[in-house]
């Protein structure tokens, strides 16, 4: 069985059967069963998909038959998906969007606005993806020690931009969001000696534990400067500062503990005390070094108007050269904020229009147009 469509398909329904029906009737005792169960009557109640559903009706056994709590094994069979979607038929720059569109169900136009490429070029890219998955005849096993090693940090990046596209969108009530730092969390339990596991892990944490108080009671937009720290969920903030620790503990720095940092920087606000604006810039700026990433030097440049003020912070944002930012929301709420603080009301306008425009999320349109 290597038909990585039925599968996907089948499981995609059986977590929507899921997320419909568990809020009511609460939690199954065996819910990979369940899941493995409702996947099963998906792939063989349609025709139309008999073929198709023969073929990947092993692959789902397979990932049902897994123990849930067997020592060294997966413990969540979505990661054993993600895990498969890294395999080396597949080109690099489709593995973490193919994992995307298989395990946590995006369509191409949004995995192509999390990775800045053109909807049209990441469709093929995952068309792809999929046949040399088909051709080269790779199973949904689980991989050794080596290849997980190999595998992480596609399977990271998946997770990152998974979370990243859910906080962007959260139509779907921050489900998918809450899934990607789930992922993250089992993947750190499965690679604990991974310190950018264990990074992302703390990272997604502290975002998550953060993400209750970006709304108010009336459910609108509230920018992380206005939160109230008494708003943020302390226990995930607990885990995530464990998590962090753990990861700098191995001595093996990246982008996802450094990024964690930054969010336990603005943690800190909780316990009382002043955000080390510094300090952010600092790690901001080596992660630029690192990464040279558009989106890191766009929050580098939001946190420079806290030391370096809104004029030069606005300067350092216009002068990100990049030609996909034109359609990156997050720059143009940027290039608004900085505009307003600078007093260029008429950037700010335009900046905010635009921003208001790319976004998918009422509540920060309404909060762009105000």
């Amino acid at each position: 069985g290597r038909d990585l469509a039925a599968a996907e398909d089948a499981l995609a329904d059986a977590f929507a059967a899921a997320l419909a029906t568990w809020p009511a009737t609460g939690t199954p005792q065996n819910p990979e069963a369940w899941l493995l169960t409702t996947a099963r009557r998906r792939l063989t109640d349609a025709a139309r998909r008999r073929a198709t559903a023969t073929a990947a009706e092993p692959d789902l056994e397979h990932l049902a038959s897994i123990p849930p709590d067997a020592p060294g094994d997966i413990p969540d069979h979505r990661l054993a998906l993600l895990l498969a979607c890294a395999d080396p038929a597949v080109e690099p720059a489709a593995r973490a969007p193919l994992m995307l569109q298989a395990v946590l169900g995006l369509d191409a136009a949004r995995i192509a606005s999390a990775f800045l490429v053109p909807p049209a070029t990441m469709s093929q890219r995952l068309v792809r993806a999929k046949r040399r998955l088909k051709e080269s005849g790779a199973r949904f096993t689980l991989p050794g020690p080596e290849t997980l090693a190999h595998r992480l940090p596609e399977t990271l990046a998946a997770i990152y931009a998974g979370y990243a596209a859910g906080a962007q969108n959260p139509e779907d009530g921050g489900a998918l969001a809450g899934e990607a730092a789930w992922l993250a969390r089992l993947t750190a339990a499965l690679a604990p000696d991974a310190a950018e596991a264990n990074g992302l892990a703390a990272l997604l944490l502290h975002l998550e534990a953060r993400r209750p108080a970006g709304r108010d009671a009336t459910g609108a937009y509230v920018p992380l400067a206005e939160q109230d720290p008494a708003r943020w969920n302390a226990a995930l903030q607990d885990e995530a500062e464990t998590l962090l620790r753990r990861a700098f503990a191995l001595n093996d720095p990246g982008r996802y503990q450094w990024e964690a940092a930054i969010a336990s920087a603005h943690a800190a606000r909780r316990h009382g005390h002043p955000t080390d604006w510094t300090g952010i810039v600092g790690i901001y700026d080596a992660l630029l070094a690192a990464t040279g990433s558009p989106v890191i030097a766009i929050n580098r440049a939001v946190a420079l108007a806290e030391t370096a003020g809104p004029r030069t912070a606005l300067a350092t944002l216009k002068g990100i050269e990049d030609a996909r930012l034109n359609e990156y929301q997050p720059y143009w709420a940027a290039l608004a904020a900085l505009a307003t603080r600078a007093g260029d009301d008429a950037l700010a306008r335009s900046a905010r229009m635009r921003a208001a425009g790319l976004s998918g999320d009422p509540a920060v349109r309404a909060f762009l147009l105000q």
